[in-house]
């Protein structure tokens, strides 16, 4: 899919910083950090890249994933509903490279919450050693 038709779906209006640093997120084939983000596009400042993820994050065009490594992680999110998300996979976190990758092909299992409490997202990560490391 399009970058700009993925915009559309979502309600972002794509600017150039922000295409470009969705760009960075589609191609980086892993959710990165903010730190990542900002090394990998030297040309836009951080405040930039923090207000885009903001309005990523406001309009479901992201996910946001806390590990144990530097903080949050961002991937774009390819689901179409904000309230039925059909992109929810398992992550793995390495140990030793202190990368995190998507596993799209891994769902998540359902979880069942007692009575009361009300699921907004959820978010699976599993620790290891990835297969670059062994």
């Amino acid at each position: 899919m399009e970058l700009e038709e993925l915009f559309a779906r979502h309600g972002v209006k794509p600017t150039a910083n922000r295409l470009l640093i969705a760009r960075e997120l589609q191609e980086a084939g892993r959710p990165l950090s903010m730190t990542e983000l900002e090394m990998r596009l030297e040309t836009i400042d951080k405040s930039n890249v923090f207000r885009a993820l903001s309005a990523f994050r406001d309009a479901h065009l992201v996910h946001a994933l806390e590990d144990t490594g530097d903080g949050v992680r961002y991937e774009l999110c390819h689901s179409h509903h904000e309230d039925d998300d059909d992109d929810v996979h398992v992550h793995f976190y390495c140990t030793r490279c202190h990368r995190t990758y998507c596993l799209e092909d891994t769902p998540v299992p359902p979880v069942k919450v007692p009575e009361g409490y009300e699921v907004e997202c959820v978010s699976y990560l599993v620790k290891g050693v990835c297969p670059e490391c062994r």
